[in-house]
Formats: C-alpha cells, sequence, structure tokens
C-alpha cells in the first residue's frame, strides 16, 4: 500500500510519538501548517475549516473533536480537511492548559469554587467513567446504582468545561481564523504566478524553436520505419 509503513511501529513507540512526535511538536507543527497552504479549496474555506477545528478543540467532547469538527465545518461552508488538522491544536502539551484553564474559567462564571488543578479535573473524569461502568453492570445485575461521582462531575468540570471553553475557543478559533486566511491566500496566489511564469516560459521556448521541437535529421543508413 501507498500510505503503508515499511517499518511498523510498535506499541511503545506509538504512545511515545503521539505524546512527542519525532522531530518535535515545533516540526509537526510547521508540517500541519504546510499541508494547510497546499489544501486545494479557496482561502476563506480553509480558513473557516482552521476557527472549526481549533474551535471544537475547547470543548470537553474527547475522542469526539474530529466529528464535531467536520459537523462544524460543514455547517459554516469550511474546508473538511483544514478543520480535522486543525483538531491537532489539542494535543498533549495542550491539554493541561486547555482542560486547566477551561474549567477554572467556566467556574468563575458560574461563581462556583475554582480550585480545580490539572490531576483533580483527570481524576474526576476517571471516577465519573467508573461510576458509568458500574452502573451498567448494576443495570444486569440489578443491583442499586449510584450517581454521587457524575452528578459531582457534570456540575464541577463538565459544565464549566463546556461553558469556559467558549471564550478561549473564540479568541483562538478567530485568531486561527484571521491568521490562516492571508497566508493560505498569498501562498495560492504565489504557486498561481510560478505556475504561469512556467506556462510562458514553455511557450517562449516553443516559439523560439518554431513552433515545437526540431526535426532530428535521420540517417542514411537507419532503417526505414514500417508504417
Amino acid at each position: 500500500m501507498v500510505f503503508k509503513r515499511r517499518v511498523k511501529r510498535s506499541y511503545g513507540q506509538i504512545v511515545v510519538q503521539t505524546v512527542y512526535p519525532r522531530g518535535g511538536w515545533l516540526r509537526a507543527g510547521s508540517y500541519i501548517i504546510h499541508r494547510l497552504r497546499r489544501i486545494p479549496d479557496k482561502p476563506h474555506r480553509i480558513a473557516r475549516g482552521v476557527f472549526a477545528g481549533i474551535f471544537v478543540s475547547f470543548t470537553p467532547f474527547f475522542g469526539m473533536h474530529l466529528l464535531l469538527a467536520a459537523g462544524m465545518s460543514w455547517a459554516i461552508g469550511g474546508n473538511l480537511v483544514a478543520s480535522l488538522l486543525a483538531t491537532l491544536i489539542s494535543n498533549p502539551l495542550t491539554f493541561p492548559f486547555i482542560m486547566e484553564g477551561s474549567v477554572g474559567l467556566g467556574n468563575y462564571i458560574l461563581h462556583q469554587p475554582g480550585d480545580m488543578h490539572l490531576g483533580r479535573i483527570v481524576g474526576q473524569f476517571g471516577r465519573a467513567s467508573a461510576e458509568v461502568a458500574t452502573n451498567i453492570r448494576a443495570i444486569v445485575l440489578n443491583d442499586p446504582m449510584h450517581w454521587q461521582h457524575v452528578d459531582y462531575f457534570l456540575a464541577h468540570v463538565f459544565w464549566p468545561f463546556l461553558i469556559g471553553g467558549l471564550v478561549p475557543g473564540l479568541i483562538f478559533g478567530l485568531s486561527g481564523y484571521y491568521l490562516s486566511l492571508p497566508l493560505v491566500a498569498a501562498y495560492q496566489k504565489r504557486r498561481s504566478k510560478k505556475l504561469r511564469d512556467r506556462i510562458e516560459k514553455l511557450r517562449a521556448m516553443r516559439a523560439k524553436n518554431g513552433g515545437g521541437p526540431k526535426a532530428t535529421p535521420r540517417s542514411p543508413d537507419a532503417p526505414e520505419e514500417e508504417g
């Protein structure tokens, strides 16, 4: 297959390169920008896709960012590929800042205690998930169900995250839009100019050669072509 790796990565390498990709995040970021510029679409559609991908990355719907980014990009007339690439702004290096900042801001807006540090937020995600799994088993075994951890998670983590993420999501999403729009437009304009210059150069060469390549004289000893 064309996109298949020649050397298969181990599970350990996959985990390590997810947290810290080969070449570093700076190189990964440069690659993403390069890919965004080369998307064959109108600059404003690409910029809208970037906005959608970044905005969705500030929501607590982990595992659904790609699907949500694609849906939002379609709704606002953005480019699908650009939206998927832009979700990479939410990565293991930025997760802590996005989570802690959004939850803290959300609790402030809701006038709730804002002492939710990263470890506590992650712990609440884990406890709520474990309680949901336990309650699913309880339905099968007809055991009593408990929702204390889920209730606390919704009130102090999920809703604050969702509400608090709207502000930085809009700020960074609009920043991505207004930065990518001229960047993509300038790249496409420069690329079109290079293509026009190349075409003009080829036309000039053909005109210089009399409208086409000169015929090479055939040697008298060469065998005649069969027609």
